[in-house]
């Protein structure tokens, strides 16, 4: 295996010059599961962009998006007859290179990133009250995850494509059945149901809940716990502080003991 190397432009060079003759400098941006990837070919079950790449790959664009500073491992595979290579490990892959990224901060994913503010217990009470009494899920931890990602606002929009009070990202509102993501009772009922399929996987380890939430299973899964990102490391501690505050505004001094979701 190759050594750790810190430059983005080194694996996006790797990445090109491993992806075809010289002039054809092609690599894609796949998406899975929440999860961004670069690869020399399509990954099978990724949506995947095919991006030019000059032969100056130093100073290429950023396709990751707005991560942090966050490691990685490029990995290498047979697809079709020919080697490729994927920042992500899929089936049948042996790691070729390990890497660390920073990229450039941009804006957070989600609206409600930010200062942690005031409880408000005055947005969709009704609604919080019905997802947690159906789900099980905490209203004070629902009400959390909803300041944290939209600040409540039924309409917000990320530069990711999650959507509504909930943030739900297309794949997980087609999972739970929801017609209008920007309804607050459909998106709040949906992200009640997808946290507890969240506490259920981690056994109720709300931090890996909220990690999930943000980053989604893959990623959770790919870094062993929390990713070294920036954003969902801020996210989690966000949450975190969020649920004391909603606990105490709630007129309760701790969580309650979680039931077997």
């Amino acid at each position: 295996m190759h050594p750790l190397r810190p430059a983005a432009g080194f694996l996006l060079a790797v990445l090109a010059l491993a992806s075809a003759d010289a002039g054809a400098r092609t690599v894609y941006r796949c998406v899975q599961g929440g999860t961004v990837s670069l690869a020399t070919a399509p990954e099978p079950g990724s949506k995947c962009t095919a991006k030019e790449i000059d032969d100056n790959a130093v100073s290429t664009p950023n396709l990751w998006g707005s991560m942090g500073v966050f490691s990685g491992t490029l990995y290498e595979r047979e697809q079709d007859g020919q080697k490729v290579y994927s920042t992500r490990n899929l089936p049948g892959s042996t790691p070729y290179l390990k890497f660390t990224v920073q990229t450039p901060p941009g804006e957070p994913a989600h609206p409600g990133l930010g200062t942690v503010g005031k409880p408000r217990l005055d947005r969709y009470p009704s609604e919080f009250k019905a997802a947690a009494r159906q789900t099980g899920v905490d209203d004070a931890w629902l009400r959390a995850v909803a300041h944290a990602e939209s600040d409540f606002d039924a309409k917000a929009l990320s530069p990711k494509g999650a959507m509504g009070v909930m943030q739900l990202m297309p794949e997980v509102a087609k999972e739970y059945g929801v017609a209008d993501p920007y309804s607050s009772a459909e998106s709040i009922n949906a992200g009640a149901r997808h946290l507890r399929a969240l506490m259920r996987r981690y056994k109720g380890d709300l931090t890996l809940v909220a990690a999930a939430y943000n980053a989604g299973i893959g990623t959770v899964s790919r870094y062993g716990g929390v990713p070294p990102y920036a954003e969902t490391q801020e996210y989690v501690s966000k949450v975190t502080a969020l649920y004391e505050l909603y606990l105490r505004a709630l007129g309760r001094k701790q969580a309650p003991e979680r039931p077997a979701l």
